[in-house]
């Protein structure tokens, strides 16, 4: 696969709406520990959209405009990203002393996963999630497509 350096994300790069992208990359950063990548607008103008990363997660951010608007304005949840990381409790403290909303403490699901839920200050929802067994679909219930 041909790679490019402006678009890193091999699998997929979603894309967040911010009324403010300046502050959406300062909160990102204090909260869940985001790096800016690159950030772009027009000169002595506010910073129109960004690109950051945790990792290997890459989002990018984008400001609102008619027909694109944050979960805050639309005035419900638009989609939910879960960021996989091994220091899932360091990430909690951190978001936890940055003010974040928690939507769900830590904790260890039927399915395998020590995560916890959290909202960003435009309402989008994020899961941070670490590996904590190993579990089949069907031994929590789920049903694998053509079994």
């Amino acid at each position: 696969m041909l790679k490019n350096r402006s678009v890193p994300a091999d699998i997929m790069l979603p894309h967040l709406t911010y009324r403010n992208v300046a502050d959406a990359m300062i909160w990102l950063t204090k909260a869940f520990g985001f790096t800016e990548h690159f950030r772009y607008g027009e000169p002595g103008g506010p910073v129109q959209g960004a690109q950051m990363h945790l990792g290997d997660a890459w989002i990018m951010l984008g400001s609102t405009r008619p027909g694109r608007d944050a979960p805050a304005q639309a005035g419900h949840q638009t989609q939910s990203l879960t960021v996989f990381v091994e220091d899932v409790e360091a990430r909690f403290e951190r978001a936890k002393a940055a003010g974040a909303k928690i939507v769900e403490d830590l904790h260890e699901t039927a399915y395998g996963e020590f995560q916890f839920a959290v909202e960003d200050l435009e309402g989008h929802q994020w899961l941070f999630s670490r590996h904590a067994r190993d579990v089949s679909p069907e031994e929590w219930g789920a049903t694998v497509a053509g079994s």
